[in-house]
């Protein structure tokens, strides 16, 4: 369970962060707009991987689970979550950088 949620919750930061920066962006420069969408896209992917791997995870829950096991399932999450993070910046300095020089 807290693998879809943290990987969710990356990807709908990274989504709004980008999202917010496309429309600023779009004001002055309209012709870029499809050139911006690509990290929201990589932000939707996020999710994706990440009931990917809370399929399996949900399936191996039981009583006797061991404490590295849980680890393990909480830390494929949060590395869902950190990547929404890289999302944003990778996205924000996509973005000047085509606002520089398109």
């Amino acid at each position: 369970m807290a693998t879809m949620v943290s990987s969710s919750l990356g990807a709908a930061y990274g989504m709004a962060n980008n999202g917010t920066s496309i429309v600023a962006m779009s004001d002055m420069w309209p012709e870029l707009i499809m050139k911006s969408i690509i990290p929201v896209v990589m932000a939707g992917i996020i999710t994706i991987y990440g009931l990917v791997a809370a399929v399996p995870t949900a399936s191996s829950l039981n009583d006797d689970i061991s404490l590295y096991s849980s680890f393990l399932q909480l830390s494929a999450g949060l590395s869902g979550l950190a990547a929404g993070f890289a999302i944003i910046v990778v996205g924000d300095t996509s973005k000047w950088g085509t606002t520089q020089q398109p």
